[in-house]
């Protein structure tokens, strides 16, 4: 393993440090103050406290980047060209129905790409992390996508639209899709978490992961880590345009284009 750099001990120290509070507050969910920002779309007083103990930190270590987070929103910094993005518990339902699966995700960009990346499973104590042209790591080991190349072979994950997210028809179109990919592949699973989901991708635990509808702060950590692990990323239109159209597809090399096409393929015929 490479000696982590300035940047990236930054950010760990900001994550572990926002996490002793959020493992305590995950220990009382119960008695946590809950809202809805949507439909079925929650946010914790652990959000709140959680993304502002990360700025505090992040902010401490590089007074002059810019801010774009889940709850706060974009803050511009003195330094235009530098910015963290942040969410500061990616699987908040999961977190609120005491499941434990979500993660603080941070990533670093300067002058639009990512720098460094870094995603960490609080309570399995995983912290998935890469720096641009440095590989990816899980701790303090080194990993990859898988190589499996065969789809029948292979196990995916994606995220499931839910109340207030997309209209009927999009949710049609989603069902075209998971039928698509449950008749070639070995599984689907949906954890809740597109941090975690691509972190899985990049340490080979997961072949492949696709979703539409997402926000830049679900991804750009995991973009980032998944590449250095390997991997292909794209939009559904194989374009690097996640941020724009919300939509990602992550995969190892052999299956990220034949994974793309089912999943297009499916949305056209829905």
């Amino acid at each position: 393993m490479p000696p982590q750099s300035a940047l990236i001990t930054v950010m760990v120290n900001a994550a572990r440090k926002a996490s002793i509070r959020l493992k305590r507050d995950y220990g009382e969910v119960d008695q946590l103050q809950v809202s809805k920002k949507g439909p079925a779309d929650f946010v914790t007083a652990a959000d709140i406290r959680t993304e502002k103990i990360l700025r505090e930190e992040l902010l401490r270590a590089r007074p002059n980047f810019g801010f774009l987070m889940e709850e706060a929103g974009e803050q511009l910094g003195a330094d235009t060209h530098r910015r963290w993005i942040i969410d500061p518990i990616d699987g908040t339902t999961n977190f609120v129905h005491g499941i434990a699966q979500f993660a603080i995700s941070i990533a670093a960009e300067e002058n639009g790409e990512f720098t460094a990346g870094l995603i960490f499973d609080p309570i399995g104590e995983e912290l998935f992390w890469a720096e641009r042209g440095q590989g990816a790591y899980l701790n303090d080991r080194r990993i990859r996508v898988s190589s499996r190349a065969m789809m029948a072979q292979s196990l995916f994950a994606t995220g499931i639209p839910f109340m207030g997210r997309g209209k009927e028809e999009d949710h049609d179109k989603f069902l075209a899709e998971m039928k698509a990919v449950m008749s070639v592949s070995a599984g689907i699973r949906r954890f809740g978490s597109a941090a975690l989901d691509l972190a899985y991708v990049a340490a080979g635990r997961f072949d492949g992961f696709w979703e539409s509808g997402l926000q830049p702060w679900d991804m750009a950590a995991g973009i980032l880590i998944v590449r250095e692990a390997g991997g292909l990323v794209s939009d559904l239109s194989g374009r690097d345009r996640m941020f724009e159209s919300g939509s990602i597809v992550a995969a190892n090399p052999h299956l990220q284009q034949d994974l793309r096409t089912l999943i297009t393929g499916a949305k056209t015929e829905a």
